[in-house]
């Protein structure tokens, strides 16, 4: 049952905002939502001014036609108060305050009204078509046009003040009259400069996100709080009080007292609470809602990964700094995922990410690796006879093809030096076989390299434990890796360049892989290494021999052995 009346509750909800919302005057159509600044400047020049004259004559139209409402029901109220309830125009000759005076004040403040609201929104309109793509609006435009909402309340006022006015000069009647239709004129004339307000706000809503594009909301101009403060206006206190006064007239004799059983005038301005109240209800819920409903869809956006959204500024209470706030927010994240995506591409995603983690700590520990040494044979050679952009081109061709093959394998390019790539297997990030992915990396780097790029290089291959983090000063520092593993990769790389094949790895490495691994490659030498106190056996890639390999100690000795035995020798001629 709870929820059956909730769900009336939406519907009488949507109905009344359905029949309140001022898309119409602004040429939204029925999405209900202000244009973003950048979908209006697209627009053309006569575009933007089919789009103002429709605004124009049918925010006129509406604006004029609410005026009308609330002048007719200011008329059947007064009406009905000093006929005692009877609906007619002759009234007793105790109580004449010419109806039909007050019904040609009415008419009249109405057009005064609507010619000073035109008078001020004109020159708006003008800047609205006449705007450029990249032409910001000065301080002085952004004040005037979030000025709209009380600039039309003030020239709704005005023609209020015309309509009395007119009435007082022209009527000749006593001054107890006078003061009743001043008292039913003020109560009509706040009434209706609250919905102006509020339809104002609405249908102003593309010059402002126009107006304040690129710009931050200051301040507070038309605050939330005076939005629920014109609900219980125009719901609440202009009937009650009109309710009071009449009261208060009957008592003092200066209106008739009710002539029937039913007082027509009280049920009036009951009916006139209930039909300004969804009114005013509708236009607040355009004026809370939509703002609230375009951030939360950008917010979506970005909890998606879409930081190019923005949302249009155009509120000018609480809510328009919340939408600037947002705007700045969001490009405060835009800014930082750019400076973050620039970082991991000198540094890498791992150690950037391992960077915000430890909060740039001079942090590190040991850990086993598998580290790959490339470098290009006579680079210096190269460069000499050749425009250094076109030596630039060479080597970026080179390590893109080297950073593709790594990041496949899942290894981490520690640096780019000069002609040479440093690639550690293990670190950052932790690896289940780091021996083997980097085996498998450098034999299809091997295969890569020597099909697309007429370049000599050495690649050298080999694993062990290392130091893996950030060395330097706190103002100033990099991530490595610093172990014997890296020094003996470079060394087989220096050998790979005039060896039996241009990738070299060491037996340790060939070891820690798993054992399918070994069968893919063959040892081509053993020596001691420069720099270094212990023998080094190397491996090379089966399919990667440039030349034949030296033959092993076991082939040896089976040919010994197989020339050693008696008959297999074969005799001289």
């Amino acid at each position: 049952m709870r929820g059956r009346h909730r769900a009336t509750a939406h519907r009488i909800a949507d109905w009344i905002d359905a029949r309140t919302s001022p898309e119409s005057v602004v040429g939204l159509g029925g999405s209900g939502r202000s244009r973003g600044d950048a979908e209006l400047l697209e627009l053309d020049t006569q575009t933007r001014r089919s789009f103002a004259r429709r605004g124009m004559f049918v925010g006129g139209v509406i604006v004029a036609g609410a005026k009308i409402l609330i002048g007719i029901e200011t008329f059947v109220a007064v009406l009905l108060t000093f006929n005692g309830g009877r609906l007619d125009l002759y009234t007793d000759s105790a109580y004449r305050p010419l109806m039909g005076t007050v019904l040609a004040s009415l008419v009249l403040g109405t057009l005064t009204s609507v010619v000073a609201s035109f008078v001020f929104l004109t020159p708006q309109f003008r800047w609205f078509i006449s705007v450029g793509p990249t032409e910001p609006a000065d301080d002085r435009r952004r004040d005037a046009i979030r000025a709209i909402p009380r600039r039309l309340v003030l020239a709704d006022a005005f023609g209020w003040a015309v309509a009395f006015g007119v009435y007082a000069l022209v009527s000749d009647v006593r001054l107890v009259f006078v003061l009743a239709v001043a008292g039913a004129f003020g109560l009509a004339a706040v009434t209706s400069g609250c919905l102006t307000y509020l339809f104002a706000e609405s249908a102003a809503r593309p010059l402002a996100a126009l107006a304040l594009r690129g710009s931050s909301v200051d301040g507070v101009m038309h605050g939330v709080r005076e939005r629920m403060v014109v609900v219980w206006v125009v719901s609440s206190a202009v009937p009650m009080v009109g309710l009071i006064l009449m009261n208060v007239g009957r008592g003092l004799g200066w209106v008739p007292p009710a002539a029937g059983s039913i007082d027509w005038a009280t049920i009036l301005l009951a009916v006139i609470s209930l039909t300004s109240g969804a009114r005013v209800v509708g236009l607040v819920n355009r004026a809370i809602a939509d703002p609230l409903d375009d951030m939360r869809e950008v917010v979506e956006a970005t909890r998606g990964g879409d930081l190019r959204r923005r949302v249009a500024v155009y509120d000018s209470s609480e809510l328009g700094v919340l939408q600037a706030g947002l705007n700045s927010m969001l490009d405060g994240l835009a800014e930082r995922e750019r400076m973050r995506d620039i970082f991991s591409r000198h540094v890498g995603d791992g150690v950037a990410q391992l960077a915000l983690e430890q909060d740039g700590e001079l942090v590190g520990t040991n850990t086993d690796v598998a580290v790959i040494f490339v470098d290009i044979t006579g680079s210096t050679a190269f460069a000499a006879d050749r425009d250094p952009r076109e030596t630039a081109v060479v080597l970026n061709a080179f390590f893109s093809i080297v950073a593709d093959i790594v990041h496949r394998h899942g290894g981490f390019i520690n640096k780019f030096e000069g002609d040479a790539a440093l690639i550690v297997f293990g670190a950052p990030a932790a690896l289940e076989d780091p021996a083997l992915q980097a085996l498998s990396a450098a034999r299809e780097l091997g295969a890569e390299l020597s099909e697309k790029l007429p370049l000599e290089w050495g690649m050298g291959v080999a694993f062990g434990s290392v130091f893996a983090g950030n060395i330097g000063a706190r103002t100033r520092y990099e991530y490595t890796v610093i172990g014997d593993a890296v020094n003996e990769s470079a060394r087989l790389s220096d050998l790979a360049k005039i060896g039996y094949s241009p990738v070299y790895a060491s037996r340790v490495a060939i070891e820690a892989a798993a054992d399918h691994e070994s069968e893919l490659w063959q040892r081509v030498d053993r020596q001691v290494l420069r720099g270094r106190a212990h023998v080094t056996e190397i491996h090379a890639p089966v399919g990667l021999l440039t030349r034949p390999a030296p033959p092993s100690l076991g082939s040896v000795l089976a040919d010994l052995v197989k020339f050693a035995r008696p008959g297999e020798r074969t005799a001289k001629p």
